[in-house]
């Protein structure tokens, strides 16, 4: 998939540039060309003669460098490749490409370029977590930006959350989806899927069966597509495709603030379970067993997302689409509830226990639209998956 195409790569000053080898190994085995670029930084971590020998190209280092610019000047560099991917991204790097600077090799290619742009962002927990750097990642998605990663896990710094580089896999699965020749090539499309867990104190929570095949096989679909799709996922039991934006929330607060940070999109898939209501005063300790008997647990309802992204009035994305997981009166209440949500399609199936389907390897559903109902004989849901994206691609290309 990636024979033949060029690879800009810009490595940033951090432990993590290491992978950066890796990376450009993988890209190679795959018929990608790379021409690396380093800051300054990253020479304290990876040298000039280890990335040149695993690219099989020159590395590009100085801005001010004669010879450099008479063989390739920077503006030329900067708009010769497919794709230009920053790995690491720093903060720093964030920072500069946030705010429009260009004192440096790297910081000048990437204002210069017109070229598509990805950054795998990595660094210490707190400064990702930090406001500037939150700031500095909402501007570059709004710029079209596209972001793969931070992991969570240990760092080298001795801390744990997320900050952690992509693997290089992980980020070739990336490249590769944007890259890919496919009817939704250029079009962005966010894909919520899993449960919500509402808490009721530090240890228990409301939550459904969902295990969040369904739309992970459906984001993993619209990428095979050439989709770039933002997948807001709750703590589903299956792990989230490769080559697409990640963002992992708990609640169905967190979930509706994550679709709004995400939109502008093409088209919005809510393939999430999300939890009706919550404990409206969560207790922030351990509820305990007394002589009084039991708590009294007081409910309110969580917020409507498919609703409130239906029936917007500005940025409204031109293809919504609800999922509607029902135990009985399938086709009659999914139908009431594609009008009243005011989405565009509803993907109804029957979740109830006999089917299997609810945390199963399999579907049934029928696709309801102004069009009518169109049922879908039951198959495996990778299957749903590619059918329906086949289907979005048509609808938004239309």
């Amino acid at each position: 998939m990636l024979a033949g195409k060029h690879i800009l790569l810009i490595i940033g000053g951090g432990i993590a540039a290491f992978k950066s080898l890796d990376l450009i190994r993988r890209l190679r085995e795959r018929g990608a060309v790379v021409t690396p670029v380093l800051t300054r930084a990253a020479e304290e971590f990876v040298t000039p003669l280890s990335v040149s020998a695993l690219a099989g190209s020159k590395v590009f280092r100085d801005l001010f460098d004669l010879g450099d610019e008479a063989e390739m000047g920077h503006i030329q560099l900067s708009r010769v490749a497919d794709l230009v991917v920053v790995a690491p991204a720093t903060a720093d790097l964030m920072a500069k490409m946030a705010g429009g600077l260009a004192n440096d090799l790297a910081s000048t290619l990437l204002l210069a370029t017109d070229t598509p742009v990805m950054i795998v962002p990595a660094m210490n927990v707190r400064m990702w977590e930090h406001a500037a750097t939150q700031r500095n990642l909402a501007t570059l998605l709004g710029d079209g930006i596209a972001v793969v990663g931070p992991n969570k896990g240990d760092m080298a710094c001795g801390e744990h959350g997320p900050g952690r580089m992509s693997e290089p896999m992980e980020i070739v699965a990336a490249i590769e989806a944007k890259l890919a020749d496919g009817p939704l090539k250029g079009r962005r499309i966010l894909v919520t899927s899993g449960p919500t867990h509402e808490p009721i104190d530090p240890v228990r929570y409301i939550a459904n069966r969902s295990s969040g095949a369904q739309g992970t096989a459906l984001a993993r679909a619209l990428a095979a597509l050439g989709a770039e799709v933002v997948f807001v996922t709750g703590p589903a039991d299956v792990p989230p495709p490769d080559g697409v934006e990640v963002i992992a929330v708990q609640t169905a607060q967190q979930m509706k603030e994550a679709v709004e940070a995400a939109l502008p999109a093409d088209a919005a898939v809510f393939a999430a379970a999300v939890a009706d209501w919550r404990v409206s005063s969560a207790s922030d300790r351990k509820l305990k067993k007394t002589k009084d008997g039991l708590p009294v647990l007081e409910f309110a309802e969580n917020p409507d997302i498919l609703h409130g992204v239906s029936q917007m009035k500005q940025g409204r994305p031109p293809l919504v689409v609800g999922f509607a997981a029902e135990t009985n009166d399938v086709l009659e209440n999914a139908t009431a509830k594609r009008l009243r949500k005011g989405c565009d399609w509803i993907v109804a199936n029957d979740v109830s226990p006999a089917t299997g389907i609810m945390g199963g390897a399999e579907n049934a559903v029928t696709l309801i639209s102004d069009a009518g109902a169109e049922e879908w004989p039951r198959m495996g849901k990778d299957a749903v998956a590619q059918k329906l994206a086949a289907r979005i691609a048509s609808a938004i290309n239309t």
